[in-house]
């Protein structure tokens, strides 16, 4: 096969958001000096990068093995934990080492003080997403979870609610959703607790993706954002592959001289997006 000569440029804006770096980088520092540290749940939604601090020593443990745990660190994700999780840590003489990113505890703050003021709530949300799990703890549970407005067509709804969101949703869509329940005559109270570093990528990601022939974007397939955040680039250039690791490449995508732009996920890598590079420069 001949050379391709591609130009390969990474996105500068892509990769981890302050919150994953907080976290990773408080495993690290326990797992250079101890050796080992449970993580409850994938400290990132990123296989290769779980797989890295796994050979470092990082053990992920569920929420059934932390309940076997007894005297133990046990690191908090990003994502956040409900208040069960903080409960069972006491009873197990577990020490948390919580790097729950900032924005997601103002959030669960936020809906805690909501639902002690009995204000009916609504979060729209992916279901069974590890910050989703911990929002809802904040109300016992009883909160309303959908990812899509259509799930509440057949949904008996209070007259009066507080509409919250997940913290990577899609600012546009929340807005929409918001709008469509006033335009049902619901009395909605929105708060629009969507994190600025994801939400700003879009138009990062939009303005990026406008100067390459091709565009490659890096992310684990559990990754919320990265669902989005793909989207929005296959929205503004249709040549656009979304692969998770080096093997979903196909350099048929690829044309001689082509000049090609890689981005990812607020939950990818660096390194991987560079691997990524460094594999096209090579072909």
């Amino acid at each position: 096969m001949q050379k391709l000569d591609l130009t390969v440029t990474i996105d500068k804006g892509s990769g981890f958001c302050f919150g994953v770096v907080y976290a990773i980088d408080m495993a690290e520092d326990i797992l250079d000096r101890e050796g080992y540290l449970y993580c409850l749940g994938d400290i990132v939604h990123n296989d290769e990068e779980v797989r890295r601090l796994r050979d470092k020593g990082l053990r992920i443990i569920d929420h059934d093995q932390l309940k076997d745990l007894h005297q133990e660190k046990v690191l908090i994700r990003a994502h956040g934990e409900a208040p069960a999780t903080y409960q069972l840590a006491l009873e197990n003489e577990l020490t948390l080492i919580d790097a729950s990113c900032p924005v997601v505890l103002k959030l669960q703050n936020r809906i805690k003080n909501a639902h002690d003021e009995d204000e009916r709530i609504l979060i729209f949300g992916k279901h069974g997403h590890a910050e989703v799990i911990g929002l809802q703890g904040q109300t016992d549970g009883k909160a309303l979870v959908f990812q899509d407005i259509a799930e509440l067509d057949h949904v008996e709804l209070p007259a009066k609610f507080t509409l919250y969101s997940q913290t990577t949703k899609s600012t546009d869509k929340f807005y929409q959703i918001k709008d469509e329940l006033i335009g049902r005559g619901y009395d909605v109270k929105a708060n629009d607790t969507i994190c600025r570093q994801v939400s700003n990528r879009y138009t990062d990601l939009e303005k990026f993706v406008k100067n390459f022939d091709k565009i490659i974007f890096v992310s684990g397939k559990k990754s919320s954002n990265g669902k989005v955040l793909y989207d929005v680039c296959k929205k503004y250039n249709p040549s656009s592959w979304f692969v998770s690791q080096l093997d979903e490449i196909d350099l048929n995508w690829f044309s001689p001289n082509d000049r090609v732009g890689i981005c990812g996920a607020t939950s990818t890598p660096m390194w991987l997006m560079e691997e990524v590079k460094a594999f096209l420069l090579d072909h």
